[in-house]
Order: structure tokens, then sequence, then C-alpha cells
């Protein structure tokens, strides 16, 4: 009995040890490592989130980079497939890009040239400074690309001025709210398209001019038969 739990234990411990060596190599498997130093703790966890998603949704990951950053679609999937570049690091490179005018391939290879000292520095080299207007657009572009991949993504406070609304188009039980409840303006749109509106603006009106017509015309006919 005792072997069997000694042996269960070591088991146990041999799997979770493999995981976690797995968990590790996976991270390691990117070109550059994984250490993105931005500067921001909010853009370096997203960063990571990023990898996640674009690791495990590889297309609709190269899809936003070309329809929304101007990557070429080839840069991206040899990017982030032949040079196992994080994807991460993909999208923050063409963000910067997107935001200092230039082609996402130049500030792909400046990274390569020189990504010592991480994001933070290659975007002050590029003109991008620590709570500058550049910087906050270059966040705030975190927002729209998680929408549309439907990721739920928590803002900082910064970002919360900026998208107040985000986040709370949906009610307790996680389901969309309509516009007229958050408007507050029943009486314009939600209570016309409500059930009991239905009866009182157009069932009684339709619907009793609907049986005068149907149980009129019997009547007629039987009348006229008469």
């Amino acid at each position: 009995m005792k072997l069997t739990t000694k042996t269960r234990l070591f088991a146990l411990s041999s799997a979770v040890a493999a995981l976690m060596t797995t968990a590790s190599v996976a991270a390691q498997d990117f070109t550059f490592g994984w250490n993105p130093r931005s500067g921001d703790v909010w853009v370096d966890q997203r960063l990571g989130d990023i990898n996640q998603y674009g690791t495990r949704y590889r297309e609709p990951f190269i899809d936003e980079m070309t329809r929304y950053y101007g990557a070429p679609r080839d840069l991206v999937s040899d990017l982030v497939v032949r040079q196992r570049w994080a994807p991460g690091d993909v999208y923050y490179a063409c963000s910067i890009a997107q935001q200092i005018g230039r082609p996402c391939r130049y500030v792909v290879d400046e990274w390569n040239r020189d990504h010592g000292q991480g994001w933070g520095v290659m975007a002050q080299r590029l003109g991008i400074k620590p709570g500058s207007a550049e910087f906050h657009r270059l966040k705030k572009g975190f927002v729209p690309t998680y929408d549309r991949w439907s990721r739920p993504v928590v803002l900082d406070v910064d970002l919360r001025r900026e998208f107040p609304n985000h986040g709370k188009v949906k009610n307790k039980t996680g389901k969309p709210v309509k516009a007229s409840a958050m408007s507050g303006n029943g009486k314009d749109h939600g209570n016309a398209k409500s059930g009991a509106n239905r009866g009182k603006d157009h069932g009684n009106a339709k619907s009793g001019g609907g049986n005068k017509k149907s149980s009129g015309k019997p009547d007629d006919k039987g009348n006229g038969k008469k």
C-alpha cells in the first residue's frame, strides 16, 4: 500500500514537472524569448495575452495585422511561422509602425537589428516617448483589436477614461442589453417593440380590425346566401 502511494505521488510529481517544462519550453520557443519591457505594465500584459491568442488563432491574428495595421500578409506569416516571432512582438512592431507612419517591415528590421533593451527603448528611439500622445494612441489601439477578436480586456485607469462605457454593454446575466434599455428611452424604442406595446399600439387596432374582417366575411357570405 505504501509502495503504491509513493509510486502514485512520484508519477503525479513527474507529470506536473513535465507540464511545467513544456510551458517553459513553449515560452522559450520564440526567437527572441519573451521579455517585452514596453515600459507599461498593462501593455506588457496585453502583449503576453496576444501571444496566447496569436498562437491559438493564427489566421484571425494574421488577418488583423493585415487588414487593420497595413502589414503584408506574407510578412506576418513569415514572422510567426518561419521566424518564430512572438505574436505580441509582431503586433507591437506593426502598431508602432502605424503610429509613426512607416511600414511594419521597417520596425521589424529595427527590432531585428537591436532589441536588447526592449520595446520601451525601441519606441522612444522611433519617436514615441512614455506618456506622450503617441504612446496613448498606441495603447488605445489594443481596445478595438480586442473587440474585433471578441476577446475580453480589462482597461487601466487611463483607458477607462477614454472608453467609459467599454465592457458595460452586457447585463448581469451576460446577455447584451438593448440600446433602448441603455439609453433609458423605453417609450421611443423598447416599448414599441415589446409584446405589451404591440398589444396596445398595433394589436388592438389590427387584431380588432382583423377580427371584424375575418368574422365579417363569413357573415357577409352567409347573409348573401340567405
